[in-house]
């Protein structure tokens, strides 16, 4: 037996030693299918931003209440090149500390959203020694020589005192998070520049009088200058290569420290249409130039949309431009007025691994009217009432989502129908529906749903086997039928349940009324699994 004060030495040298790093966050593909892995397993990220002047530490507390009102389990926060650089050289990562502190106080994974050269485009973020030194650090030039507000994606000085700043960050999350509390990372916020699209200095004139770099060449199948390749698109197309390169040297540079997965986000423009480049966010990582940005930036592990528009149409074209194979469909930033949620089941059924509201905190801002005008209990329930579900089922799900087909429908405007073929079966997400009968009925007088005419509803499906699937939602109808290949086909079962340890547990068994006429969901969303087939 040991002497004790060889066993209480060994203790106190155990106590001292850091904790054992866990496995590191990391994005999968397969079959044009995504998952983010979190500790080795799926997550599916219920998330919520906070406002852009939360980041500090006396703000917190008004924080992670709204998180558990809305059962989030990720934090997306700012960390400002500003807040943890003020002097030259000198780095302050106390908040950071701190931040790390309380979301594994609050049982929560983190975000951290990089405020550097580039937020929404502005240099607001970046030390006062950047904004007042133009020389070491220049704006973007206009056609006629003045200075515009952006600074310039040519200036390397601008780069290197940027990438040293996020290096430095990545260096203490190493230090200090061996236990992967923050999960992503995105570096700039909303690059691009507006009225301007691109820097016409001599520097980049020149540039832009070369042929385009052979890697996009290989990536578009295009040649010669930009103006040649690109036509009307060539000035937007040139400032999206050289912002996604200074970014790439940032996000290469951070993953040779912690190589964790990284993300850059982008302000949208309308889906229909060409944009003219000038009245754009040119050079962000909009979904019609994400060829380029793959070209240009290989350690940026996708592209997500930042989503202010309430109409479906167009929500869904955007969903639809960035859900790609090689593209994992996150959405950092959506509007968190209460029309906005409905949005969460068209991300599930493109195979997202997330969705986040923004200004999701109690420090009474309120960025109406992209959000919404107050936080108030009907809202937040919107959001709420599906993070719930999901948050005893997200781990679940991501890993059915990972490996199955899965289909999705928020309610249009119009309050129309929506179909989809899976495999043998049609499945119909329809709307303003009572839970009994059909509302075209003429033969019994009935009063419209309470929700009638509002945006609100949506439906979100899973296809485990050929003849079995997962359906989630609320305010919707979602009804089966067999398609032509399909003889006698009928509705088996229909379970309401839950995954336990990764296993399915029924909860109660729908029947009779409940499915003649279709599952429907009111208020409350549900999740069931329904299972299919045929009699000969």
């Amino acid at each position: 037996m040991k002497p004790l004060h060889l066993l209480l030495s060994g203790l106190l040298l155990a106590a001292s030693q850091p904790v054992l790093s866990a496995e590191l966050p990391r994005l999968v593909a397969k079959d044009g299918r995504h998952a983010l892995l979190v500790d080795g397993q799926p997550f599916l990220i219920l998330g919520a931003q906070a406002n852009n002047s939360s980041n500090y530490p006396d703000m917190l507390p008004k924080v992670w209440p709204m998180l558990d009102r809305i059962h989030a389990n990720t934090l997306e926060m700012p960390v400002a090149w500003q807040q943890v650089e003020p002097k030259e050289g000198q780095f302050d990562f106390s908040f950071v500390d701190e931040l790390l502190k309380q979301a594994r106080a609050n049982d929560k994974k983190l975000v951290l959203l990089w405020f550097g050269t580039w937020k929404n485009t502005a240099p607001s973020y970046v030390p006062d020694w950047v904004k007042l030194d133009n020389a070491r650090f220049p704006r973007a030039k206009k056609p006629d020589g003045s200075d515009h507000y952006l600074h310039s994606p040519h200036a390397r000085t601008t780069l290197e005192a940027d990438k040293k700043a996020f290096v430095a960050l990545m260096q203490h999350l190493k230090k200090v998070d061996a236990e992967n509390t923050v999960i992503l990372v995105q570096p700039q916020n909303e690059v691009g520049s507006y009225g301007n699209p691109r820097d016409y200095s001599p520097q980049a004139e020149a540039l832009f009088r070369q042929p385009i770099p052979p890697a996009l060449a290989k990536a578009t199948g295009k040649s010669g200058t930009w103006a040649q390749a690109f036509g009307k698109q060539a000035d937007r197309a040139f400032n999206s290569w050289y912002m996604a390169r200074f970014i790439d040297e940032m996000a290469a540079a951070g993953k040779a420290v912690k190589p964790i997965p990284m993300f850059v986000n982008a302000a949208l423009h309308s889906p229909f249409g060409e944009p003219d480049p000038s009245s754009v966010s040119s050079g962000g990582p909009q979904w019609d130039v994400l060829d380029i940005w793959k070209a240009a930036a290989p350690h940026i592990d996708f592209a997500a949309p930042d989503i202010y528009s309430r109409e479906e149409k167009t929500v869904s074209a955007w969903l639809d431009g960035y859900a790609r194979a090689d593209n994992a469909l996150f959405v950092p930033e959506i509007g968190n007025a209460a029309d906005y949620a409905r949005f969460f089941w068209a991300v599930l059924g493109r195979g997202g691994i997330g969705f986040a509201p923004f200004g999701m905190d109690a420090t009474d801002f309120y960025n109406y009217p992209l959000g919404a005008k107050r936080l108030d209990e009907e809202t937040l329930d919107a959001f709420a009432d599906k993070f719930a579900l999901f948050s005893r089922i997200g781990q679940d799900w991501a890993r059915i989502a990972y490996a199955h087909p899965t289909w999705g429908v928020a309610r249009p405007d119009d309050g129309s129908s929506r179909t989809t073929q899976m495999g043998d079966w049609k499945i119909e997400a329809s709307f303003e529906q009572w839970q009994f009968g059909h509302k075209d009925w003429t033969w019994m007088k009935r009063d419209p749903v309470p929700w009638a005419g509002k945006p609100v509803g949506g439906a979100a499906v899973a296809q485990i086997a050929p003849n079995q699937f997962l359906v989630a939602g609320d305010h919707v109808r979602v009804t089966f039928s067999p398609g032509p290949n399909v003889k006698n086909g009928l509705m088996l079962k229909v379970e309401e349940g839950r995954f336990q340890d990764g296993q399915w547990v029924t909860s109660r068994v729908w029947n009779g009324d409940q499915v003649d006429y279709g599952l429907t969901f009111n208020e409350k969303p549900a999740l069931l699994r329904v299972t299919m087939g045929s009699y000969k």
